[in-house]
């Protein structure tokens, strides 16, 4: 049952100084026009109308869209006092932002936290500097360091939002990326690949031939290193890849079920790592293992169910193909899944990740 909801109201940042490569967002203000708070409340009981009738534990106000410390600062006081209402009547329980690292200062964090904003997220995108460079960020990474200490320092919640597959971008720059992010140390994060929208920058370079979309096997790859470094760090992962919604233009490099494919594919790695551990030479057809068949039964909770069997069944057809001499069962973590795993499976253990319980 869903026990947490967001209002999202989309604020357009008509006056960002800055042309990042990946982002359309001026052409898209100039065509749908400056949203006000009138339309942020009449957002706001829209979705409540409909969430109130829900039982939620937690429902937020959250200004997205563009960078919302960025506008100026009466605007966003108007902004802000419009969901200090509902947070105030009880309506809704915390206020959440986006904006740039380089959009933070004390007075800006004085304001939000006199409206009491709970969540800021950083679109820090990268923390190598040549990606930033080439990406027409405006910044270097040192405001990065700074801008989420300072938001730290005021007791604020902090998310951070990193992509993928950006101008210059690696493995190894993701990697690095995502290890500074751990340092950094942010309650919540986003991982994006790059998805390449009409007219962008981005999208001339792509039609120029000077900038290639990562393959959707590069994009899994690159996205799983990072998502396991910061989930291991106790870090909230909160979305991986872009809703379908959010795409507003024709695009390149788009999957609409991305999370589940890197969730997949680190569930697959689990489950192989432990098959070769438990059955060495299993996949050898000298091997005499492969004449008996050995079974083992695969056990995720409910939720996660999907992701261990894998996208379209992606991961059982993965392990027909390559360990024919395996028997795999896939089951449900349940009272009766656990007995069956105790009196005649091998057990292969997903982990924390997947709330699978542990087997000794």
């Amino acid at each position: 049952m869903k026990k947490h909801a967001i209002i999202p109201v989309f604020i357009s940042h008509r006056g960002c100084p800055n042309d990042c490569v990946f982002c359309n967002q001026k052409k898209i203000t100039a065509r749908s026009g400056d949203v006000t708070p009138d339309d942020a409340r009449r957002t706001i009981e829209e979705h409540l109308s409909t969430l109130s009738k829900m039982n939620l534990e937690t429902i937020e106000i959250a200004f997205f869209g563009g960078s919302f410390t960025g506008i100026p600062l009466e605007d966003q006081k108007a902004f802000l006092a419009v969901a200090k209402e509902y947070k105030d009547a009880g309506k809704v329980h915390a206020i959440h932002l986006s904006t740039r690292p380089d959009y933070i200062s004390r007075e800006i964090l004085d304001n939000l936290k006199s409206y009491n904003v709970d969540v800021i997220e950083l679109g820090v995108q990268s923390l190598d500097p040549e990606v930033l460079r080439l990406s027409g960020r405006g910044h270097n990474a040192e405001i990065v360091y700074e801008s989420a200490a300072l938001i730290k320092e005021y007791g604020f919640t902090l998310g951070i939002q990193l992509m993928i597959g950006l101008p210059g971008d690696s493995l190894e720059k993701c990697i690095f990326s995502a290890e500074e992010t751990v340092k950094i140390g942010p309650q919540i994060a986003r991982l994006y690949p790059t998805v390449v929208i009409s007219e962008t920058e981005l999208y001339e370079q792509y039609l120029r031939g000077e900038y290639t979309p990562l393959t959707e096997e590069e994009a899994i790859v690159r996205t799983k290193a990072m998502y396991e470094i910061l989930d291991n760090a106790g870090i909230n992962i909160i979305r991986v890849g872009l809703k379908s919604s959010d795409i507003m233009e024709s695009q390149l490099a788009f999957h609409p079920a991305f999370r589940q494919l890197v969730e997949s594919r680190i569930a697959r790695e689990r489950i192989e790592s432990q098959i070769n551990d438990l059955y060495p030479g299993i996949t050898d057809p000298q091997c005499d293992r492969w004449k008996f068949c050995p079974l083992a039964l695969v056990i995720s909770n409910e939720k996660c169910y999907n992701n261990m069997f894998g996208h379209k069944g992606s991961n059982r057809r993965y392990f027909t193909e390559n360990y024919p001499g395996l028997n795999l069962i896939w089951a449900i973590d349940t009272d009766e899944g656990m007995t069956l795993a105790d009196n005649e499976y091998k057990v292969l253990d997903l982990g924390p990740a997947y709330k699978s319980r542990r087997i000794k």
